[in-house]
C-alpha cells in the first residue's frame, strides 16, 4: 500500500532533512581539474544531501593565500586539497586532522593507492603509516611535444644528418637540448618556433618545479637515507651544479623571447599559440592539449621527464585532499572523503580529466591506452621525486626560488655558488628548527 502524507506533514520532513545537512567549503587552486571537480561532486550533493561550495585560488596566489588562512585557524575551508609539500605543517601545526582511524573503520586502505602519492600527498612523517590526508590528485612534470613538426620529412632528414639519429622524443637530457636547439629560432609555416617553455617563475614556486627535473637526474639530492638533513656536499655537489648548469643553458639557448618569469599558463599559451616545440608541464595540461583545435588531435605526444647522467626522476605535482581541523563539519567532510575514495567515482575522475591515484583504476588493463598520454603518465609517476615537505617548507621553498633565478635568468655567479648559497640558507632553517 502506498504511503501519502499530508502537504504539512511534508513540509516538515524536508526542513528536518535540511536540517541534517551541511554546507561544505572544499578549498584548491584555480585550474581545469577543480573545474572538473565541481562536476564530479554534484553526485556526492545527491547522495549526501550536503551542499558543496568551492573556493579555487590562482595557482600563483594558492600558497600564501591558503596558508594563511590554515596558520590563522581560518574556518572557510572544510576540506583542502594542498599542496603534497604542505602536508608537514599540516600534521605538526595541527591543521589537518589525522586519518589513521577513519580509514581503518571505512575499510579504505592505503595500499589500494599508488605509493608514490602515498608518500607523497599522505604521510608524515615520510615513511611512517601516519597518514594525513588522502591521495586526491595525481601529478608530475613531463613533457608535451609537437608531434606533426617531428614527423615533418624535411625536418627529419636535417636532424639525422645534424646528430646522426632519428628525430623523435628525447630520452635523455642531452637530446632534449639537442632537439631544443634544433628547434630555436627555425621557421616554420612562416613562423618563428623556439626550441622549448620551461619553467622560470620566481614569486611562487615555479623555477624550483622546473630546475629539479634537471638537478635530480644530475645528483641532486636532499639528504642522504642515513642524514635527511645533510646537505653539504649533497644539495650542492659539483654533479647537482652541472645540472643546474644544464637547466640555465637551456634556459639561454632554447626558450622564446620574455620568458623569464614563466610558469603553467604560460607555458600553456607558448605550445597552444604555436610558439615552442616543446613544452615542460605539469601532467594536468594534457586533456586540454589532446581537446585544443589547434595542437590536439594527433598533433601532439608526450614524453617523460628525460634521464641524466646520474639517475632518472621527474618532480612530483599534485596534492591530497585533508579535513581541515578547524572546520565545524568534520563528519560531513569526512563523509566527502569516504565518497571520493570509491572505485567508481575515481574512475569517473579519471574519465573527466581527473588524475586518480587508485591503483585499480590506473593498473587496470585499459589505463595505459585509454588517452594518448596515459602510458606516459604511468612511466612518469614511477620515477617521481618531491620537494621538502617540511613544516619549514615555505622558508626552503623561498631561497631555492631566490637562488636559482638569480643564477638561471639573471646571470648572477655561478651554478655553485648559487648552490653553496641555498646550502648556507637550508642551514639555517633547519638550525632554527631544532633539526640540524
Amino acid at each position: 500500500m502506498k504511503r501519502t502524507f499530508p502537504a504539512a506533514t511534508a513540509v516538515l520532513l524536508a526542513a528536518s532533512s535540511a536540517a541534517w545537512a551541511d554546507d561544505l567549503t572544499l578549498c584548491w587552486a584555480a585550474w581545469d581539474p577543480a573545474n572538473a571537480l565541481v562536476e564530479l561532486s554534484k553526485d556526492f550533493e545527491a547522495q549526501s544531501g550536503h551542499r558543496m561550495s568551492f573556493e579555487f585560488v590562482p595557482w600563483p596566489n594558492f600558497a600564501d593565500r591558503m596558508l594563511n588562512e590554515l596558520n590563522s585557524g581560518g574556518q572557510l575551508c572544510d576540506l583542502m586539497i594542498g599542496d603534497s609539500q604542505w602536508i608537514g605543517l599540516g600534521a605538526e601545526a595541527g591543521h589537518y586532522i589525522k586519518l589513521n582511524d577513519f580509514f581503518a573503520a571505512n575499510d579504505i586502505t592505503m595500499d589500494d593507492f599508488l605509493p608514490a602519492t602515498v608518500t607523497g600527498y599522505a604521510e608524515w612523517p615520510k615513511g611512517t603509516p601516519n597518514y594525513w590526508a588522502l591521495p586526491a590528485y595525481a601529478d608530475v612534470v613531463g613533457w608535451t611535444y609537437r608531434k606533426d613538426w617531428f614527423e615533418r620529412p624535411e625536418l627529419q632528414a636535417e636532424f639525422q644528418q645534424t646528430y646522426g639519429r632519428p628525430l623523435e622524443a628525447p630520452k635523455t637530457m642531452d637530446e632534449l637540448m639537442d632537439v631544443a636547439k634544433f628547434f630555436q629560432g627555425r621557421e616554420i609555416d612562416g613562423k618563428a618556433v623556439y626550441g622549448a617553455a620551461i619553467y622560470t617563475e620566481r614569486g611562487s614556486e615555479g623555477i624550483t618545479m622546473g630546475a629539479t627535473n634537471a638537478l635530480y637526474n644530475y645528483g641532486f639530492d636532499y639528504g642522504t637515507p642515513d642524514n635527511p638533513y645533510l646537505l653539504e656536499g649533497v644539495v650542492n655537489s659539483p654533479e647537482a651544479a652541472a645540472g643546474l648548469e644544464f637547466y640555465k643553458e637551456l634556459y639561454d639557448c632554447c626558450t622564446p623571447p620574455g620568458s623569464s618569469n614563466w610558469y603553467m599558463s604560460e607555458n600553456i599559451d607558448a605550445y597552444k599559440s604555436g610558439q615552442v616545440a616543446l613544452q615542460m608541464n605539469f601532467a594536468f595540461i594534457w586533456p586540454g592539449v589532446e581537446a585544443d583545435p589547434n595542437v590536439g588531435g594527433g598533433r601532439s605526444g608526450y614524453f617523460v621527464n628525460p634521464e641524466g647522467p646520474a639517475g632518472h626522476f621527474a618532480q612530483l605535482g599534485g596534492q591530497g585532499i585533508s579535513v581541515v581541523s578547524y572546520s565545524g563539519s568534520q563528519d560531513a567532510a569526512l563523509e566527502y572523503i569516504k565518497w571520493f575514495a570509491g572505485p567508481e567515482v575515481q574512475q569517473r575522475w579519471w574519465d573527466m580529466g581527473g588524475a586518480s591515484a587508485l591503483r585499480a583504476v590506473v593498473e587496470d588493463p585499459g589505463f595505459a591506452t585509454s588517452q594518448p598520454y596515459a602510458q606516459t603518465f604511468l612511466d612518469s609517476m614511477a620515477i617521481v621525486k618531491d620537494f621538502w615537505a617540511e613544516p619549514a617548507y615555505a622558508s626552503l621553498l623561498l631561497a631555492m626560488q631566490d637562488h636559482v633565478h638569480s643564477y638561471v635568468v639573471a646571470g648572477e655567479g655561478t651554478a655553485q655558488e648559487a648552490l653553496d648559497s641555498l646550502v648556507e640558507d637550508w642551514t639555517e632553517v633547519f638550525e632554527d628548527e631544532g633539526k640540524m
